[in-house]
């Protein structure tokens, strides 16, 4: 490992690459880790891509790595990267194909003694509510009018058409909805693909899980958020489905022409970008924005559908109410400081959450003292996390953390010589029911291909990153 990379230990969880020109690098890479990790992404790519990152023109600050950090398509999964606004580039391998997947959290009335006797009741009519699975048509029936409103107004087009609660925008990162969706830069292909696809769940990582809070670390923040101990609380994991990634793979193909004219050359042509003020860049980020947009509604649909599921189970006064819902694969304006001065900078967060500490104007006011919920989640057979942004975030990481356990295994390498029973079994013998639409829904997402989310989660409270506020244990879980 450390001849394969120049590592520098700046501290127990700081690892620094420095700079080398002769790999075109134009800053070093920070890498947030303990030893432990450093030994489990030893065999990847995801610190050479880190590298890679570095060389993007108009970077500022370092080339950002998170202890979730996995090999991923240009930049690591798990990578951050602020590019000047007006100087700099926007590369959609720095956003994924997956735009906007994040996670949504919701607290709801009931306990885990309340679900326990009933929570294949509860599993199976969520199964049943929320469609999941790579195709996965949904219950909404809409026409291209109405997408392109939900493609502008995101998370509060589907509250204003039924699918929630007013207050729910309100907890949503941005309030649900980016400012400058232009859904005319989004390709009749990737509308066709979205159309039916509003309030389902989609494959591969994306999860609807029952969770229970079995521990507390911050009294105050989780009071905040609604939460105590033994309290069932109710996690999605997805992201703009077929649309998200009809617009990656569109302006990726665009995008690799168009750097020869701008004369941009990277070690990696899956980091292909264009200057943000480019023709290019700008009709990029209006589609982008758009399928974050789709996303929000996407997630606030199936929260909806969820709400009438556990009401089915447990009766109409049971409350499920948004605690909060953030994105980890996006490109966003901000203003940050870096150096001497202030910036203003486009934030590549690729598997990275955002996390703003306590009094940052972007956060709901409920949560103003205490700072943004980050939402972690690890696997399906161990736990997830709650953290709440810190200062640290804003000195060194452009208000970034880590988004989950990230993965150890490929999903190849997971379902190697492995039965989906006895993988069940495992689980079941562990507390957790799940449902999958596949077999590979189930195979690929062992609670073995993760990294150890308490390793994880201890780097980003160490660094003073965010700090633990609350470990959510799972009991049952939707896969596609």
């Amino acid at each position: 490992m450390e001849n394969r990379y120049p590592l520098v230990q700046v501290d127990e969880v700081r690892y620094r690459i420095p700079r080398d020109e002769t790999r075109g690098m134009r800053t070093d890479v920070l890498v947030f880790a303990s030893q432990a990790i450093l030994e489990a992404i030893r065999h990847d790519l995801s610190l050479e891509q880190a590298m890679n990152v570095a060389a993007l023109p108009g970077i500022v600050g370092p080339s950002l790595a998170m202890p979730d950090i996995h090999q991923g398509y240009g930049f690591p999964i798990g990578g951050v990267a602020a590019t000047g606004w007006e100087e700099g580039v926007v590369s959609p391998g720095g956003v994924g194909f997956d735009i906007n997947c994040g996670v949504r959290l919701a607290r709801t009335s009931l306990t885990a003694e309340e679900v326990r006797p009933r929570l294949r009741a509860l599993v199976d009519q969520l199964f049943r509510d929320v469609p999941c699975g790579a195709g996965g048509e949904g219950r909404i029936r809409i026409q291209e009018k109405q997408l392109n409103e939900a493609l502008e107004k995101g998370a509060r087009w589907a509250v204003e058409n039924g699918y929630g609660e007013e207050s729910d925008a309100e907890f949503c990162e941005e309030g649900g909805r980016l400012d400058g969706a232009d859904p005319g830069q989004v390709s009749a292909r990737a509308k066709e693909r979205g159309l039916p696809q509003l309030g389902t769940l989609g494959s591969g990582n994306h999860f609807l899980e029952v969770q229970y809070v079995e521990s507390l670390h911050d009294h105050g923040a989780a009071r905040a958020m609604g939460l105590e101990t033994g309290q069932v609380v109710l996690s999605i994991h997805c992201g703009s489905r077929g649309l998200g990634h009809q617009v990656c793979t569109d302006y990726l193909a665009q995008m690799g022409a168009a750097m020869r004219r701008y004369g941009i050359s990277l070690p990696d042509r899956q980091l292909a970008c264009v200057p943000i003020q480019s023709e290019e860049g700008q009709a990029y980020l209006g589609a982008m924005r758009a399928a974050a947009n789709f996303a929000w509604a996407n997630r606030q649909a199936i929260l909806h559908f969820v709400r009438g599921a556990v009401r089915k189970v447990f009766g109409e006064s049971v409350r499920v109410d948004l605690v909060y819902d953030v994105c980890h694969n996006i490109a966003k304006r901000e203003r940050h400081k870096w150096g001497e001065r202030k910036w203003d900078v486009l934030v590549h967060r690729k598997g990275a959450t955002r996390a703003f500490p306590a009094g940052h104007r972007q956060i709901p006011a409920a949560y103003k003292n205490i700072g943004q919920p980050v939402l972690a989640p690890g696997s399906m057979g161990t736990a997830s996390w709650i953290l709440a942004g810190e200062e640290g975030a804003l000195r060194e990481s452009f208000g970034s953390v880590c988004h989950g356990a990230g993965r150890l295994l490929s999903r190849t390498a997971a379902r190697k010589g492995r039965d989906v029973r006895g993988v069940l079994k495992s689980l079941e013998d562990a507390g957790v029911y799940a449902r999958s639409e596949t077999r590979d829904g189930i195979l690929e997402e062992i609670p073995e291909a993760y990294k150890n989310v308490d390793e994880v989660i201890e780097v980003v409270h160490k660094a003073g990153l965010a700090r633990k506020v609350a470990r959510l244990r799972p009991m049952g879980v939707i896969k596609g």
